[in-house]
């Protein structure tokens, strides 16, 4: 078991039958709701980010174009990434 420090809590409302089907998938190997939830969001995070050794992630305008791009849209105008709660290195 993990550290029982305390942790970010993230909440997701689902319908009762994806709730039915997430206990029985977890229920079929062996694991608890929470471990089958974290192994199921761990691979995409891995594929999409790199492996948590390979150092933090530094996410910047100008570090990735893609991400300038979406910051920067008439959508978000007079919404910055900071008031929106996302943090932002332009460094």
């Amino acid at each position: 078991m993990e550290s029982s420090a305390k942790r970010p809590r993230i909440s997701v409302d689902v319908l009762p039958e994806v709730r039915r089907r997430l206990r029985l998938a977890a229920a079929k190997r062996d694991l608890t709701v929470r471990q089958y939830v974290l192994e199921a969001i761990e691979e995409p995070l891995r594929e999409d980010l790199g492996e948590e050794d390979e150092g933090i992630l530094k996410l910047s305008a100008k570090a990735d174009p893609v991400l300038a791009e979406l910051w920067d849209n008439s959508k978000d105008s007079g919404s910055s990434p900071a008031s929106a709660g996302v943090a932002r290195n332009d460094d």
